[in-house]
């Protein structure tokens, strides 16, 4: 069988496009199955366009979700003094803090100004960010034995699962967009 043959096998061209297999028959379908998409799916917004879909969808601030997590802490280590007492309270409050401080770190990164130049930067700038936060908070969980006298597990645990639960409540809260 030659070439031709093999490239044609049931309607189909080698690169997937419906055809009869002819690379130049192939090429021409695709540059203007490209092109169609280029032109009439995509088009940039201009400024006002991009300031008026801001507007109508505000994004949620890291520094909100921060704040949500330290009243969340504040919480559940005031429920846990209640509760159980003092040691009770210093384990739940250090499980929130293990959330609060390297989300205040992620938060911190990515409104700098490297992390906004442009694409790639942001990129990388979210997974730096988001390792270093990863990184802290198993160095803090680690450490919380060494620094808390009679570390209760359970209640680090609870400052820990409902600190971490703020970010499902962000979401659910966060400003509806508005209809035009």
């Amino acid at each position: 069988m030659s070439k031709m043959a093999l490239a044609s096998v049931g309607g189909m061209s080698v690169d997937g496009m419906p055809g009869s297999g002819d690379a130049d028959f192939a090429d021409a379908n695709r540059a203007e199955f490209v092109s169609g998409l280029e032109v009439e799916d995509f088009k940039p917004l201009t400024a006002q366009e991009a300031h008026a879909l801001r507007e109508r969808d505000p994004a949620v601030s890291p520094w909100w979700i921060v704040g949500l997590q330290c009243v969340a802490g504040l919480s559940v280590a005031l429920v846990a003094w209640g509760v159980s007492g003092a040691v009770a309270a210093w384990s739940a409050a250090y499980g929130a803090l293990a959330v609060i401080i390297p989300a205040a770190l992620f938060a911190r990164g990515l409104m700098s100004r490297f992390s906004s130049l442009h694409a790639a930067t942001a990129s990388f700038g979210f997974f730096l960010w988001e390792a270093v936060k990863l990184a802290v908070s198993i160095a803090m969980i680690a450490a919380a034995p060494r620094l808390i006298e009679n570390l209760s597990w359970l209640a680090m645990l609870a400052g820990l699962v409902v600190t971490l639960k703020m970010y499902w409540l962000a979401l659910l809260k966060r400003p509806k967009p508005k209809q035009i």
